[in-house]
């Protein structure tokens, strides 16, 4: 119960709205009522008397209230926390769980889950989406793993180096978020379009998605998609064909078409634009800036011969098309797009 209330206080200041020391309070006393008769005789009531055992005595409200939501949500159905202490002792549950079941390599595997590892990793997403969270999770990974080392040696006997445990928590993570996503109509394309192995920001990573698959549904979108699609096409043919990538910025000066020039010209602009609007996370505005580039994209493919008999023309040009596709992951990766 300590190790879980010094995460509380490190977490609540985290959550807007939490109150330390109530965090702290509800995390100490989570637990408590599972010693009773009350809870031995009907453990459906855990928690519940856990908050009347708390109100009894004279504890506020919003404690009393996370030490009755902290096992929340426990189905689909559930509601989540949605007030700050809560919110905090409900993480710090689930949190202080899946570290030390990875710490010790006891993991789902096929059906079996004995400790409700995966029911616990789609509470933490649900908890964060619902209340829309900014949460770095690889940062919570490590604290937490800082807790149970601090506790003492013999707590955890196996305890497995905390970054490879950050990493597979965190892809374990990714793997539920994407179920969780699918099952309410999300495309797995687009979730994999979106989500990197360091993506920790799951709150960000929803709204990318939603933001591509907006794009996606316009004309532009789905027509850029057919151009970058096509770029890569061409481009992984050639390379296969040559042995060897086309990386590198083109050479300006190889420019014999002023539709290559106004493709290198708009992918530039294009990056710059969308990278901006990514790091300020108007995902939105970096669709739209990236959409900018279907009308070179179109011009170049129905004026330009890629393969020319020039082999300096023809690198070049492939050079080209590998920007096409390198800008495009200024937002999303579209080689992982169906279309």
């Amino acid at each position: 119960a300590h190790a879980i209330a010094r995460l509380a206080m490190d977490l609540a200041e985290a959550i807007p709205g939490a109150n330390k020391k109530h965090c702290e309070q509800a995390a100490l006393l989570a637990k408590a009522d599972l010693v009773t008769d009350m809870v031995g005789e009907f453990p459906d009531l855990q928690g519940v008397m856990g908050r009347y055992y708390a109100l009894n005595d004279g504890l506020p409200e919003d404690v009393a209230q996370a030490i009755a939501e902290h096992y929340a949500p426990q189905g689909p159905s559930d509601a989540v926390p949605s007030q700050p202490t809560a919110i905090v002792t409900a993480l710090c549950d689930k949190l202080y769980s899946l570290v030390g079941f990875f710490g010790i390599d006891e993991r789902p595997t096929g059906s079996r889950d004995p400790y409700g590892l995966r029911r616990a990793a789609l509470g933490v997403i649900r908890i964060i989406l619902e209340n829309e969270l900014r949460l770095a999770l690889n940062d919570w990974f490590t604290r937490t793993a800082e807790v149970y080392r601090d506790i003492g040696e013999n707590v955890l006997k196996n305890w497995t180096d905390a970054y490879d445990v950050n990493a597979e928590l965190l892809a374990f993570f990714h793997e539920r978020l994407k179920v969780y996503l699918r099952e309410r109509g999300a495309r797995h394309d687009l979730i994999d379009a979106v989500i990197s192995p360091d993506a920790d920001d799951l709150y960000l990573v929803v709204r990318r998605v939603e933001a591509l698959g907006n794009f996606l549904d316009t004309e532009d979108g789905a027509n850029l998609l057919a151009g970058v699609k096509r770029a890569a096409n061409i481009l992984r043919i050639e390379e296969k064909k040559d042995k060897r990538r086309f990386d590198g910025a083109p050479d300006p000066d190889l420019f014999s078409e002023k539709e290559e020039k106004a493709l290198a010209r708009a992918i530039d602009e294009a990056v710059t634009a969308a990278r901006g609007a990514a790091q300020r996370e108007d995902f939105e505005a970096a669709m739209a800036a990236i959409a900018q580039l279907r009308a070179p994209v179109d011009a170049f493919f129905d004026h330009v011969t890629v393969n020319a008999e020039d082999p300096a023309l023809r690198e070049n040009r492939l050079r080209l098309l590998n920007q096409i596709r390198e800008a495009t992951r200024a937002v999303a990766d579209f080689s992982k797009i169906a279309g």
